[in-house]
């Protein structure tokens, strides 16, 4: 360790002082030394502090750029078959992958959002109340029509790709997969099936959840860093600074966390709404009336410290 040669003197310092950052000091060193005695770069100089932030910006790149070249280089190398596999794992492999990828999470997000807005009621009439998916039925039919599509293709390309077929069908997230598709096409030769339909499409969203999780991980990282730039206006504010690094330093957990509760209160809403359709008087006339209640739910614990 080489510590007073970055940061002379440390030991004379003032408990409330602050460090510089030699521009000409190795950037991946002064991160170990920083690391290794427990100081968060925020306790670095205004002065020095923009540097330091430039300087681990361009770093990032630089090693970002590194692993887009080494990802193709390996590409290159693989069959056509392991290069879809490969795609539908890592969305960031390809331009196409990443296109595929969020074309496919469009689709699920508009899948889920129809099943909810078609039980939201639109209009009453004669004390009855008529739901947006019985007012826009044609509507609502042409979207889904094109959410299946879009996720029938997806899964025999992800069938096609799998280096072990049978064990990608026995999956969890196979059969999630198939019970999202097909109540729609059991459903063309049949009258009523919207119930089916709708409960089902919901688990949809587990799909995507479970195959892009890293890349939403990744991209909740960076929408929230941008947010967490409102932080430069509280510069002059020690506390603050370090409360807004803290956060920063576990955006993508607080992400991930925020995504799946949001995912479990859709599901068990849902549930919840389909259970009870058929029951007078129930309060959960659509899904969203049934958030509140999937909400307090799982906030609300039934053990002593749960009350507390």
């Amino acid at each position: 360790m080489h510590f007073n040669a970055i940061l002379p003197n440390t030991e004379k310092l003032a408990p409330n002082a602050l460090f510089q950052y030699p521009r000409h000091e190795c950037l991946i060193a002064y991160d170990e030394e920083l690391s290794f005695f427990g100081i968060m770069p925020d306790l670095i100089s205004d002065c020095c502090y923009e540097d330091y932030k430039d300087k681990k910006r361009e770093n990032q790149e630089r090693l970002m750029e590194e692993r887009v070249e080494t990802a193709e280089t390996n590409t290159a190398k693989l069959t056509l078959q392991q290069t879809m596999w490969a795609a539908f794992e890592n969305p960031h492999t390809s331009s196409i992958a990443l296109v595929f990828y969020y074309v496919t999470g469009f689709f699920i997000a508009v899948s889920v959002l129809c099943n909810i807005i078609e039980t939201i009621p639109c209009w009453y009439q004669d004390n009855m109340a008529v739901t947006c998916g019985e007012a826009y039925e044609q509507q609502f039919f042409v979207v889904d029509t094109a959410c299946v599509i879009i996720f029938t293709i997806e899964y025999f390309l992800r069938l096609f790709a799998a280096p072990d077929r049978c064990k990608f069908m026995r999956s969890i997230m196979s059969v999630i997969d198939v019970i999202a598709i097909m109540p729609y096409y059991i459903g063309l030769g049949l009258t009523n099936n919207k119930d089916v339909s709708g409960l089902f499409v919901t688990l949809r969203v587990f799909v995507g959840f479970e195959h892009s999780s890293k890349a939403l991980k990744a991209k909740s990282t960076q929408f929230l860093q941008r947010v967490f730039r409102i932080f430069k206006f509280s510069r002059h504010s020690q506390g603050l600074r370090i409360l807004g690094y803290t956060l920063k330093s576990c955006a993508s957990e607080l992400g991930f966390l925020v995504f799946s509760l949001a995912m479990a209160i859709i599901i068990f809403a849902t549930i919840m709404y389909y259970a009870e359709k058929k029951v007078e008087a129930t309060r959960f006339t659509s899904i969203p009336s049934a958030f509140w209640y999937t909400i307090v739910t799982v906030s609300s614990g039934l053990c002593k410290n749960g009350k507390l």
